[in-house]
């Protein structure tokens, strides 16, 4: 919001000498941040003054272009009191006009340096200036004219133009849109700036009562219009200009001048924070009517757009159809024009629920629907079409209607019981009872009682609904720089927690396997999880969906890491960087549908009761690991040829994080999306699965940019650490030789090879110390649906030399298991 300072001060007033630095300091410690301090005459420099034109002489050029040699009075400003020539190329000015003039050595927005040059045939000493090349607005067709009692040729234009005023910007919280008005800001200034007083509220006027010579309207819908006023004026000069002062605030303010009668309804808004809408009042039909919208209507809007519209959208109908969009833009058919003399009057109070979802629902934002959506005062409607009838009237030359129409009353505020301690058990603070009464009267509030605060919020601030609310204005008004600074002491010798030392135990293997963490948000779509290819019935599209997303198309909070994972990797892949190996740690969400979550207390420690019905209440969320990796696992080079990823890969991944926690993972062949249905292995530990890792289906690779035979893996992390060995002993190691043993088996291709060393491991008893398989072979010499599998065994003994035989022996009893549980045959 910008707001010029000097409007401000009309409605209140601060002890002399206040600095607009301590005032935005004020206002930024009570909750009004403050942005930006801007003065329009900020950049110009030089001599800048009035000026009255003496002499115009049109002069035709062979560009097709007629310029004007003028003379301009600018008294004693140029140091000589002779007329100063300037050739100017606007038309909207004559001779005896009081100018704007920049003298040679001004120096213009832009860093634009004005001195005395030749052009057209004439040395121009100076420039007569418009709005746009002094930084005032965008008007560039035609300089500036000023009044006759503007002063003197010569004197300083500044406090003219009012380029000395300084406008604040502040950052606005979405539930506080009473602040999106000087009305707002000025009580603000009262309630923050030390010794400000005496304010004057631009809502607080003598209104004439409703009667029935008004036009007839007619609200169908009274909880989404609760009250509509109306008011007419006529006899309206549409060619009349806006007022000088008018045209600077509203620029100011951000907003371009248009017209009288809508910068009029501008200027009431931004006073006093209430919306206006202006109908060119002969182009409506009969008695206005305020209801939903009907299934097929459709609205062309001011902005020339064609709106179909839903059936949750608040209209303004007359007997012609709809002619508005209660609250958000008003239609085509009836705006107001060039030609318009009887204009109609709106205002009124909108449901901020459906104000919102239908400038959601048509994109559609605008200054009117940024604050009814937000909620804004429902008791000054007729105030503020009074004072646009008051400026109508007396600037454009109309006559008000005596007839007023007001449909409908304000909802009542509800009183809430608010504890007289609260604000100093939530902040720390000594605030007594009657301090806390003290700030909620200072913001508008009817307080009573003293223990326990009956407080019923002002109307124009809809945010204060529950005791919280009212604690913090009290905190914010007594300052949040007076909250004491209190550090709980931490118990010392802790450190990480177990959990927290083994996930950092993960983070390192793998990053030493080559492995790049990555963080993601986890938010997805239904579209991420149709590009995963995951069937209708999937467990994992059953998903939490978020009240406000940052995005429409990732609405969900994620039950799977890979979506992100994926996308990562592709856009790396989309950036030239061809090997790719990336892993992420994060928690996945899975819904309960348990409903809605309790409200704790923040006063108070809660109870063990109310922990636990929040718990209940919140979606399950585990701590998930995912690995993705693509290209070549090993670069080429003078040792040999590069090695291509393969679906092992992403098993050996999940096998090294799961050995650093001092555990085995076992895989067998599964089907499951999005991994190749012949390359995708279940990994489980102890007999409990923990995820799936393999080869990405092509389709998936495609969806997410990656190359073809691209590997992934998801295991559930909070089993692994669960089941982890936090401290292991330090291994033992024997200082006698080792006995090498090799075997190939012959097994059906069905049997996991894994069921295969589980069996040698089994046999071969105490003396084995590692087995490892070094080869897997298929085709004729073993016969069709058959595989060799060929392990490394490796003996050793930790107190002899294992003797003659006993390395052998161990062997043949590990075939020997192998061929009972497997049907394993030895290859010679």
């Amino acid at each position: 919001m910008k707001a010029p300072l000097s409007w401000i001060l009309e409605h209140v007033d601060v002890p002399a000498g206040t600095t607009t630095e301590e005032i935005t300091d004020r206002l930024t410690l009570t909750g009004l941040k403050l942005e930006a301090v801007e003065s329009p005459g900020r950049e110009i420099t030089g001599p800048l003054v009035i000026g009255r034109v003496l002499t115009m002489k049109p002069e035709p050029q062979k560009n097709g272009k007629t310029i004007n040699w003028c003379t301009v009075d600018v008294g004693d400003a140029n140091g000589t009191g002779e007329p100063q020539g300037i050739v100017c190329g606007a038309h909207n000015f004559a001779p005896g006009d009081l100018v704007v003039t920049v003298l040679p050595g001004g120096v213009l927005p832009g860093g634009f340096e004005i001195s005395a040059r030749k052009t057209y045939g004439h040395v121009s000493a100076g420039m007569i200036c418009s709005a746009r090349e002094l930084g005032l607005g965008d008007d560039h067709d035609g300089i500036i004219v000023l009044p006759e009692d503007a002063g003197k040729p010569g004197e300083d234009v500044r406090p003219v133009l009012g380029l000395d005023e300084e406008t604040i910007e502040l950052e606005i919280n979405p539930d506080r849109a009473y602040a999106l008005s000087i009305r707002g800001i000025a009580r603000e200034v009262l309630v923050s700036v030390e010794g400000a007083s005496g304010f004057r509220d631009p809502a607080l006027r003598d209104t004439p009562p409703a009667n029935p010579d008004g036009h007839p309207v007619l609200v169908e819908d009274p909880e989404g219009c609760p009250v509509f006023v109306a008011r007419r004026v006529t006899g309206f000069d549409p060619s009349a200009p806006t007022p000088d002062h008018i045209v600077r605030r509203i620029t100011a303010a951000g907003m371009r001048p248009i017209s009288l009668a809508v910068d009029v309804t501008n200027y009431v808004m931004l006073e006093t924070g209430r919306p206006i809408h202006g109908y060119d009042a002969d182009k409506v039909q009969g008695a206005l009517v305020v209801r939903r919208a009907r299934p097929g209507e459709r609205l062309t809007t001011l902005d020339g757009a064609d709106r179909a519209l839903d059936p949750g959208d608040l209209v303004v109908a007359d007997d012609s159809g709809i002619i508005g969009l209660g609250g958000v833009m008003g239609g085509e058919t009836t705006e107001m024009s060039g030609s318009t003399t009887s204009i109609l009057v709106e205002a009124a109070h909108w449901d901020a629920v459906s104000m919102f979802r239908t400038g959601r629902r048509h994109k559609i934002t605008s200054e009117a629907g940024k604050r009814n959506e937000r909620g804004v005062d429902p008791t000054i409607c007729e105030a503020a079409a009074d004072r646009v009838v008051e400026l109508l009237v007396e600037h454009g030359g109309a006559v008000a209607d005596p007839g007023v129409t007001v449909v409908g009353t304000p909802p009542a505020m509800p009183t809430i019981q608010v504890a007289g301690d609260l604000a100093a058990r939530v902040s720390g603070m000594e605030i007594s009872a009657e301090r806390s009464a003290e700030c909620l009267r200072a913001v508008g509030c009817e307080v009573s009682g003293s223990g326990t605060l009956s407080v019923t919020p002002p109307p124009w601030r809809p945010d204060l609904t529950d005791a919280q609310d009212f604690s913090e204005e009290v905190i914010r008004l007594v300052g949040y720089d007076q909250v004491p600074s209190v550090l709980p002491t931490p118990p010392s010798g802790r450190g990480l927690t177990r959990a927290q030392q083994l996930r950092r135990r993960i983070g390192r293997t793998l990053a030493g396997e080559g492995y790049v963490e990555v963080v993601n948000f986890p938010f997805v779509g239904e579209a991420d999880l149709d590009d995963l290819g995951l069937p209708a019935d999937d467990p994992r599209r059953d998903l939490l969906r978020l009240s406000n997303p940052l995005s429409a198309e990732a609405a969900f909070m994620t039950s799977t890491l890979l979506p992100g994972l994926l996308r990562t990797a592709g856009k790396n892949v989309g950036h030239g960087t061809t090997d790719v190996a990336v892993f992420e740690t994060a928690t996945v969400t899975l819904p309960r549908h348990a409903g809605p979550a309790p409200i704790l207390p923040v006063d108070r420690r809660p109870s063990d009761e109310e922990l636990a019905a929040l718990d209940a209440a919140l979606p399950a969320q585990p701590l998930h690991l995912a690995v993705v990796a693509t290209g070549d696992a090993d670069a080429p080079g003078w040792w040999g040829g590069a090695r291509q990823v393969g679906w092992a890969d992403a098993v050996e991944a999940v096998r090294s994080a799961a050995a650093a926690l001092g555990l085995e993972v076992e895989a067998s062949a599964a089907a499951l999306a999005p991994w190749h249905p012949g390359r995708c292995a279940e990994l489980s530990v102890d007999g409990e699965v923990i995820g799936h890792a393999g080869e990405v289906h092509p389709v998936v690779c495609r969806a997410f940019g990656l190359p073809a035979r691209s590997v992934a893996a998801e295991v559930d992390l909070d089993v692994l650490i669960d089941k982890a060995v936090h401290l292991r002993p330090a291994p033992s190691y024997s200082s006698y030789p080792v006995a090498k043993e090799d075997v190939a088996l012959v097994v059906d291709t069905s049997v996991p090879a894994a069921d295969v060393e589980a069996a040698l491991r089994d046999g071969a008893g105490d003396l084995l110390e590692s087995i490892r398989l070094f080869d897997v072979y298929t085709g004729d010499q073993v016969g069709e649906g058959r595989k060799s599998l060929a392990y490394a065994l490796r003996f050793r003994a930790s107190d002899r030399t294992l003797k003659e035989g006993e390395a052998a022996a161990a062997r043949d009893a590990a075939v020997a298991l192998a061929a009972e549980r497997t049907g394993a045959v030895q290859r010679a």
